[in-house]
């Protein structure tokens, strides 16, 4: 059975390459002679794994020495509180960028732990496009400065950071590994494996370890402690033990392309062909300032929103599955991830322009 190109937004597409490896390593993983779900995770097969998955995301990011690797569990979503409460502390404010859907459930989640001010937002312009840099409202004495660079719902994404001494915390899930960057300017990054990295259930946190002070806090749950998680490599109870073991072989797929560099090359390419297409097109239409496009997330609308369903029925049809917009949006989304090949966005790109020729006016 052949497989189709897969758009979804998460869980999204996995390389072929990866799933290869796991299926043949499923039932006897190394020799070991049981599966990853299997083994204990204290075991030192599946140490080996954690180790080797830190080891390869420091070499692809180059992580500096002061900065802790984590994988938690919870989803990107818990992290929304989880943040605030390690990191407030004997801060009383908090600044947050509201760019958009992902942004503000950060923010209503950030305001049950401090006061929250939103230092910019472009909501009145519909998210689609970033706040001014320069006008930015920001307290000096704030517990941190959370963003989030990439909107999956929105399809909008920023590259540029504020000038700014407090310590940027930054959402990374649709993002992480698919373009360079310096983990240097910030004080914290985190990512839902789903996208990028791999399955479901884990989230890769990016910890700068003079940070981790402020959550060394006995109030807190010890299973949400940064630093507690740091202490204990991850593993304060049994961590999700076949998430972080794809993830070692997403890693790994990645450092064989060349990594971050060679996949960025990559990505640049199918995120132009597809937004050239929409944007050469009577029927197809993107709303996002184009200086601030995402690479990952491309959402377009039909001239003819009746045509929508059909358009969808048929794309599935061909092949192309999941390419409905978020339900609170509406319209089309191809999320274009690291693990989508050229020839799939090219397959859509042709789909779409006979699409057109068929049902445009």
């Amino acid at each position: 059975m052949s497989r189709s190109f897969n758009f979804c937004s998460g869980p999204a597409a996995l390389p072929e390459a990866v799933l290869k490896k796991a299926q043949a390593e499923l039932l006897n993983w190394h020799g070991a002679g049981v599966s990853v779900m299997e083994m204990s995770h204290r075991s030192s097969e599946f140490t080996s794994i954690l180790e080797s998955a830190k080891a390869r995301l420091t070499r692809l990011l180059d992580i500096p020495d002061n900065y802790e690797i984590l994988f938690v569990q919870g989803g990107a979503s818990t992290l929304f509180a989880q943040i605030p409460a390690n990191f407030v502390t004997d801060h009383k404010t908090v600044c947050y960028l509201d760019t958009g859907a992902w942004s503000a459930k950060a923010i209503k989640e950030a305001k049950k732990y401090a006061d929250v001010i939103v230092s910019g937002s472009t909501k009145e312009q519909n998210y689609t496009t970033v706040p001014s840099w320069e006008e930015l409202n920001l307290d000096p004495n704030a517990a941190y400065l959370h963003i989030t660079p990439n909107e999956t719902i929105g399809g909008l994404e920023f590259d540029d950071l504020p000038e700014t001494d407090l310590p940027i915390i930054a959402d990374l899930s649709s993002t992480i590994l698919s373009r360079s960057i310096d983990v240097s300017k910030y004080g914290m990054i985190y990512a839902g494996a789903q996208k990028n990295v791999g399955p479901a259930g884990v989230v890769i946190c990016i910890v700068r370890k003079d940070l981790l002070e402020r959550s060394d806090n006995e109030a807190l749950p010890s299973t949400w402690s940064f630093a507690n998680l740091a202490k204990n490599n991850s593993m304060i109870n049994t961590p999700p033990t076949f998430a972080i073991y794809l993830a070692d072989l997403v890693f790994e797929w990645l450092e064989a392309l060349g990594g971050v560099e060679a996949i960025e090359k990559v990505n640049e390419q199918k995120a132009a062909r597809l937004y050239k297409a929409i944007d050469g097109s009577k029927l197809y239409s993107n709303p996002i300032d184009v200086a601030y496009r995402s690479r990952m997330n491309v959402p377009f609308v039909l001239a003819d929103e009746s045509l929508e369903q059909t358009f969808l029925a048929e794309s599935e049809a061909a092949g192309l599955r999941t390419l409905a917009g978020h339900r609170s949006v509406g319209g089309m989304r191809a999320s274009i991830y690291n693990a989508m090949p050229v020839e799939g966005v090219e397959a859509l790109i042709e789909f779409m322009r006979d699409f057109e020729s068929r049902y445009g006016a």
